[in-house]
């Protein structure tokens, strides 16, 4: 049909023939673009929902006192479908529920839980460990069904959409699905309590889950014997509820000094009573006091932490490249770095004999190694690109949140096995520790950089122009976290075993530094948790120039000063062995018949 032409300015007219409906799925969204433009609150589920939903909210309560009474199976089985219907990465799905009815499961449960908590309450300050041993676990034997939540993480992270870039998403999903759990159960009257005191390997065990899938805690579920008005610690007085505005930032994190302070960590070094009650069980035995120097030192300051008893321990070698090394600062290639990490694997590196010969076991850990993964070796690799310190950071804020993660539970693992001896392997990575030392204690390039193995005096300048230019570029640091000069100036292994000594540290375990790259992690530790420094011990005083400035600064006196220039940890195994000797000499002296 033909267009009637019409005149300039004048009105487009209707068009002719039918009016078409709007084709409507009859499966998925059936709304319109009209319908949406002209009502954008058109989803909202009315006012009574929301008011509902608020209420529930509100008032979601970790429950700790239940009644014996069964929970129905439909009951039971709405909870578990609301875990279920959580948003997860990648509509992955990882979340499994172990349901847990059994009485004598549950009983050994409570056992494990009640000594994590012990545990964790000799690592507190006395008021906390108080507050800490009053909270009440009983939960985990009245609750008539535990739900254990684990997350099937057997699945490699690029092998799910969304996990790739933010590999610990699945962990996330599973927590949506607690809490999706959470409000369901108050929505229907029961009661829910989340306990995570548990080390997460004894509760796989007890529940026979296989590698890769791991657990986020135990969910006591029943009808409450309480009904508390508001949040358990917070009555309790161990905390209170942050006002919103205190957590809410817009746009981005404020500037240094500007923005939310860290939360408030309450570890405790040893106290006074096993200070003086380790030097009282010296001088009862048949020896001069302080017969053994240093040793004796590092013996008190042992039994002191609870450790006296200690026969072995771990060597925890974390290895990584820098890029760094790419500016000359170092007389050997970057390969060398890979090789010696192979070789610990093995058992042939010189770190790894040096443990053995002090009855030492060995974790390596491949905290950025040029090359990919290296085999045998735990994974802990950076997932972002790494900077020079020179044009760029060291490392991405995230790797660095992973990095001293994963070591702080290599730490917590390492510390069942006695001594925590730390290592490192890295082409470069003096200078890295160099910078960091250097940031730490204000120190020039020429106080902080040393010549390193091989190296020659052109190695030397081309080093101290390098933390030169790493300080100038990263400014006035005096108010920096440790995490952010880690992130700055730092390295994968160095950001690795500062986790390590956190870990060990909050399991009550000494720590056993090595050289400078082994050291600068326990400085950043107790900058982090000023108790750590009682859980350390020098094992040397290497040849780099900053290493008696760290030492010297972390209050500590070297067990050997041989200027080795090994690294990989050789001269804190070869301290762990005189100090477990000293230990055992202490352990078996003969004691005076005054103190019988």
């Amino acid at each position: 049909m033909a267009r009637v032409p019409t005149a300039p300015g004048s009105p487009t007219p209707e068009p002719a023939g039918p009016a078409y409906r709007r084709p409507v799925p009859l499966v998925g969204d059936d709304s319109s673009a009209a319908a949406r433009a002209a009502a954008p609150d058109g989803w909202a589920m009315g006012e009574d929902v929301v008011a509902a939903l608020g209420r529930v909210v509100a008032g979601r309560r970790d429950i700790r006192r239940f009644r014996p009474d069964p929970v129905p199976e439909p009951l039971l089985t709405a909870v578990l479908e609301a875990g279920h219907r959580a948003p997860s990465v990648g509509h992955s799905q990882p979340w499994r529920f172990v349901v847990v009815r059994d009485a004598g499961t549950r009983d050994r449960a409570a056992a494990l839980a009640d000594a994590a908590r012990l545990r964790q309450a000799e690592g507190l300050t006395e008021d906390r460990a108080a507050r800490l041993l009053d909270l009440k676990l009983e939960g985990l034997r009245e609750a008539p069904v535990g739900v254990v939540v684990a997350c099937d993480r057997r699945t490699p992270a690029a092998g799910v959409l969304g996990r790739a870039t933010f590999p610990d998403t699945d962990l996330w999903s599973c927590a949506t699905a607690v809490q999706n759990m959470w409000l369901t159960a108050r929505a229907l009257g029961l009661g829910m309590g989340w306990v995570t005191l548990f080390e997460p390997a004894d509760l796989a065990g007890l529940l026979g889950l296989p590698d890769g899938v791991e657990t986020l805690g135990w969910l006591c579920l029943g009808w409450p014997d309480e009904r508390p008005p508001e949040p358990g610690l917070q009555r309790a007085a161990w905390s209170t509820r942050a006002p919103l505005a205190d957590v809410v930032l817009e746009e981005r994190w404020p500037a240094e000094g500007e923005g939310p302070t860290a939360p408030v960590s309450h570890l405790r070094g040893p106290s006074s009573a096993r200070l003086v009650g380790a030097t009282d069980a010296a001088d009862a035995q048949l020896a001069a006091p302080e017969a053994l120097g240093v040793l004796d030192r590092v013996v008190a300051r042992v039994r002191a932490l609870g450790a006296g008893e200690v026969r072995g321990g771990v060597l925890v070698l974390a290895a990584a490249d820098h890029p760094v090394a790419g500016l000359g600062v170092s007389a050997f290639p970057s390969s060398v770095t890979r090789d010696v990490a192979l070789a610990a694997v093995a058992g042939e590196s010189a770190g790894a004999l040096a443990a053995r010969g002090a009855g030492l076991g060995v974790v390596v850990v491949d905290a950025g190694v040029a090359g990919g993964p290296v085999p045998g070796a735990l994974d802990a690799r950076p997932a972002a690109a790494r900077g020079d310190l020179v044009s760029g950071d060291a490392l991405a804020a995230a790797d660095v949140d992973r990095l001293l993660e994963a070591g702080v539970a290599v730490g917590r693992d390492a510390a069942a096995s006695g001594l925590v001896v730390l290592g490192e392997v890295g082409i470069g990575n003096t200078t890295v520790a160099a910078a960091l030392a250097a940031a730490l204690l204000g120190l020039g390039p020429h106080d902080a950089v040393g010549l390193g193995v091989g190296a020659d005096a052109g190695t030397l300048e081309r080093k101290r122009a390098v933390v030169a230019r790493a300080l100038e570029r990263v400014g006035d640091v005096s108010s920096r976290s440790a995490r952010q000069l880690l992130g700055a100036l730092g390295g994968g292994e160095v950001a690795l075993l500062t986790g390590v000594v956190l870990g060990a540290a909050r399991a009550g375990a000494p720590v056993v530094l090595d050289g400078l790259a082994a050291s600068v992690p326990a400085l950043l530790a107790v900058r982090e948790e000023p108790a750590v420094q009682a859980h350390l011990v020098a094992g040397q005083r290497s040849r780099e120039v900053a290493h008696a400035a760290v030492l010297r600064e972390l209050g500590l006196e070297p067990v050997l000063a041989l200027r080795l220039r090994a690294g990989e940890g050789v001269g804190g195994s070869l301290a762990a062995s005189l100090v477990l000797q000293a230990l055992r000499v202490r352990q078996a002296l003969a004691v005076t018949r005054e103190s019988r």
